[in-house]
């Protein structure tokens, strides 16, 4: 992994190996079932509305990463996609299973983790969750934090590191990221800095999509200055 993820491309990831898991007589996904399971109301946060074109864009920046593929499997009339996270980022079957439900669900405890990855793998005790999480916080780039305890709780949270070095909750969002931790309640203001961090995310975003339709417009032979018939 080198550049942070874009919060579509975590959804998709996430996605791919839920279904891979749950649903593994509907995986490689088609385009259709991709989207509604990014879109889902339910294991979901935050919930997302993309639509195709985040999606296909999501899809193109990880095949150039080596983090998906598109293929089209005998007899089938469209293209479905699947993840290949396990060759590239060398992860097992637990370690995955961890890494899906904190990409869909955001920030964790342990026991928490234990209970949502019951349709990925089976772990019998707590101490096997915190021990993939040791092992994925111990990686020469780690791919989880540790966010301590939240209010309340009686266990350290845990998050991805995949869209950049995860907040904790009432921390300005550093300039460029886009993977805050929690969102901001309704009805109160965003925390300092973090308007100007979203700006620079949105930039950030914006010059990877145009660089994307550029390397297609050339493959494609079409000149983006001019309009097309």
């Amino acid at each position: 992994m080198t550049d942070p993820l874009t919060a579509a491309q975590v959804r998709v990831l996430g996605c791919l190996v839920e279904k891979e898991r749950t649903t593994p007589d509907q995986y490689p996904l088609s385009t259709n079932a991709l989207i509604a399971a990014c879109n889902q109301r339910s294991n979901r946060h935050p919930v997302l509305d993309l639509d195709q074109g985040a999606v296909d864009g999501a899809l193109l920046e990880l095949r150039q990463a080596g983090l998906a593929r598109t293929v089209r499997p005998a007899g089938a009339r469209a293209h479905k996609h699947r993840h290949v996270l396990d060759e590239a980022w060398r992860v097992d079957g637990d370690e995955l299973a961890v890494l899906a439900v904190l990409m869909l669900r955001g920030p964790q405890t342990p026991g928490e983790l234990r209970a949502r990855s019951d349709r990925y793998t089976t772990f019998t005790e707590l101490s096997e969750v915190e021990a993939v999480l040791g092992v994925l916080a111990a990686r020469e780039r780690p791919l989880v934090a540790n966010l301590e305890r939240g209010p309340g709780q009686s266990q350290d949270r845990w998050a991805h590191t995949l869209a950049g070095d995860p907040v904790p909750a009432g921390q300005p969002v550093p300039a460029g990221q886009s993977g805050a931790c929690d969102p901001v309640p309704a009805g109160e203001a965003l925390p300092a800095g973090t308007a100007d961090a979203l700006s620079a995310d949105l930039a950030a975003r914006l010059d990877r999509l145009e660089r994307a339709v550029q390397r297609i417009a050339d493959d494609l032979g079409i000149p983006l200055d001019e309009p097309t018939a």
